[in-house]
């Protein structure tokens, strides 16, 4: 299981929300650039980057974040505010590594159909489309969190995979932002719902412990921020477990 940390962007500052809550913000007293920075001067190649404007339709965001995104050599997976094929193939072009897809795959019943068209089973875009599923309870949120869709989360999964996708970025609300452990439960009924899938865990990571647990689970991977910005989890300690990841593959 690898590690990638989160860099939550609100206006063009970066942040962290509890629960998802734009009402509970926690700004730090860094530049995403300088972010990027540490990551890579310790020996870390891939990140999360989430544009919390774009989330609920600001996209005063999102130029800034391109113009970051495009010098950086680091392998980004990138999600916040993606309307349209049109942009997921612009950013896949542009170099980031994964798209993050959430709000109109939900919102919108022909996106995914037409993202598959558009993208599954081409070599150059193959496995690099992310479905992300935002859950409260079991209930999936979307529009940054503010909205619940109808659709069970069971049956958004199969709809996905029988779309051809299979790689899923799941953060549990109720853990996010809390520092309070990750959503071991759920992540175990995902998994063994569809057990092939390549699942993303996000929220509540609070220690290497929460870490060896998710890896338990065989997990792909785990998103980690506000661990990592209030000192429970160092980066140096995300280097040391992703470089013994590689080497046990």
């Amino acid at each position: 299981m690898y590690i990638i940390p989160a860099i939550d962007i609100l206006n063009k500052k970066v942040v962290r929300l509890r629960e998802g809550d734009y009402q509970q913000v926690t700004e730090y007293d860094v530049t995403l650039e300088e972010m990027i920075e540490r990551y890579q001067s310790h020996g870390t190649n891939f990140i999360h980057i989430i544009d919390l404007n774009g989330a609920k339709n600001d996209f005063s965001n999102q130029q800034y974040l391109f113009d970051v995104i495009k010098k950086t050599d680091m392998q980004v997976q990138y999600g916040g505010g993606i309307r349209s094929i049109e942009k997921v193939k612009e950013l896949l072009d542009a170099g980031v590594q994964r798209v993050i897809v959430g709000t109109q795959a939900i919102t919108n019943p022909d996106f995914l159909k037409d993202l598959s068209k558009a993208l599954v089973g081409k070599d150059k875009y193959g496995d690099r489309v992310v479905i992300a599923i935002d859950v409260l309870d079991e209930v999936i949120k979307y529009s940054g969190w503010m909205e619940s869709s109808p659709i069970k989360l069971m049956d958004y999964v199969d709809k996905c995979l029988a779309l051809g996708f299979f790689r899923f970025l799941c953060t549990d609300i109720g853990k996010d932002g809390k520092l309070g452990g990750a959503g071991i439960d759920l992540y175990e009924k995902l998994l063994d719902h569809s057990p092939f899938i390549k699942l993303i865990a996000s929220g509540g990571v609070s220690s290497m412990h929460d870490i060896e647990q998710l890896s338990n689970l065989k997990v792909e991977s785990c998103v980690v921020g506000k661990a990592i910005y209030e000192g429970h989890i160092t980066i140096d300690e995300i280097k040391n477990w992703n470089l013994e990841s590689l080497m046990s593959i």
